[in-house]
């Protein structure tokens, strides 16, 4: 296969600077030259590359979006564009950058106390720290306000009891970024590695996200400090927010596991011949799927460059977030199984990345909101009706609440 251009039919070079491009560039050689040649043996070892997080740390890819702490300061499409070219490497790596900045550094950022900044920010953005995001539960993904997970205030600590379920990073993580109750309301929580009380243990068994970490964590009568609280975290809306930062790039990430599939797919057609000697790309229904891929990436780098330009605007809101999301993960996720049928046998071989992105991207059309909750989002947004319980039951969906 030849080095990755990138896909642009509609001269989208053209809307980015110079800097978001170099910037697109930068990662985009880091990933050619240092994950495309490991993913694979990492995908069938079911093992996080955590050798690259040295050089990661050093492309300025944690926290990126953060403008103290030496850290750079991008701008959204810029942040966007990383994620974009981490996930055409692997799903796994994109959302090990995801959760360490927009799930871990961005709460604590936000949130924190300015010791807590000071303390973490640093190590994180340096890969010193490595950071989990605690929200979902065993027995709630798509209803977080139904957790279980408590916090009760004695004398001078905290102490937690509950579950976290399908945590990215957890077992690796320094610090957990953990979500529980407090009477009615809900406030996030530093715990930290060697805790007593607090376990994370591996997921095994996954066909998905295979190069990434997946564990659960559990919290019996975990103590922490006092002034382990996030104190600007008031609700369940501020987890939200940071969900909405995460989905953010995963709109953006989505796209280049799509790219790697189309291209992936179009110069296999070039090359692989049938009937006659001629290659597969000279037939309708080869080139049929093939245009469809090209116009669905092409329809989705249009609207999450909006959403992203938005966002740096401050114009964005929950139900855009939701928009790109639900359209670019599901583009990615057709353009993987149209790829795997024009490489007909090799396309369940990791010879090709094909497979393996088909299979991460069963986890990212679920993860951080199904493609139906977010449906569901952007119903609310249009019609004004929250359609997500029963009539006779008055409490909201959680994921209706507003997050901007």
């Amino acid at each position: 296969m030849s080095r990755f251009q990138g896909v642009d039919f509609l001269d989208f070079d053209s809307l980015l600077s110079a800097e978001e491009r170099l910037i697109r560039e930068s990662v985009r050689s880091f990933v050619t030259d240092r994950v495309v040649p490991i993913i694979e043996e990492c995908h069938r070892e079911a093992r996080f590359p955590i050798e690259l997080l040295p050089e990661i740390a050093e492309l300025g890819l944690l926290g990126a979006t953060i403008s103290e702490y030496g850290l750079p300061g991008l701008n959204n499409v810029a942040y966007g564009l990383i994620m974009q070219e981490l996930e055409r490497g692997d799903s796994g790596l994109r959302s090990f950058v995801s959760v360490q900045g927009a799930l871990c550094m961005y709460p604590i950022y936000t949130f924190g106390s300015k010791e807590q900044r000071d303390r973490w920010i640093p190590k994180m953005a340096s890969g010193e720290a490595i950071g989990c995001f605690g929200l979902t539960e065993p027995d709630f993904g798509s209803n977080p306000a139904g957790m279980r997970t408590t916090a009760k205030r004695v004398g001078n600590e905290w102490v937690l009891n509950g579950a976290k379920q399908w945590i990215t990073n957890g077992s690796i993580a320094d610090v957990a970024i953990v979500w529980a109750y407090v009477e009615d309301n809900v406030r996030g929580f530093l715990v930290e590695k060697g805790t007593p009380g607090y376990t994370a243990t591996d997921q095994h068994g996954k066909f998905s996200l295979r190069a990434s970490v997946t564990s659960e964590l559990s919290f019996q009568d975990c103590r922490i400090p006092a002034d382990n609280v996030l104190p600007k975290t008031v609700s369940l809306k501020n987890a939200l927010m940071c969900l909405n930062e995460a989905r953010h790039g995963i709109a953006w990430g989505a796209l280049g596991a799509a790219m790697d599939c189309y291209n992936t797919a179009l110069e296999y057609s070039k090359e692989r011949k049938q009937f006659g000697g001629q290659p597969i790309a000279c037939h309708q229904l080869v080139q049929d799927k093939l245009v469809w891929m090209l116009s669905e990436i092409t329809k989705g780098q249009y609207l999450i460059l909006q959403i992203g330009r938005m966002k740096d605007d401050g114009r964005l809101r929950h139900q855009h977030v939701s928009l790109g999301k639900r359209n670019n993960v599901w583009v990615a996720r057709e353009c993987a199984k149209l790829a795997r049928e024009i490489l007909g046998a090799n396309g369940i071989v990791d010879d090709y990345p094909v497979i393996r992105h088909m299979l991460n991207l069963e986890s990212v059309y679920t993860y951080e909101g199904t493609h139906d909750i977010h449906g569901l989002v952007i119903g609310q947004a249009i019609t004004g009706i929250p359609a997500f319980n029963p009539p006779a039951v008055s409490e909201p969906h959680p994921a209706s609440i507003v997050a901007d």
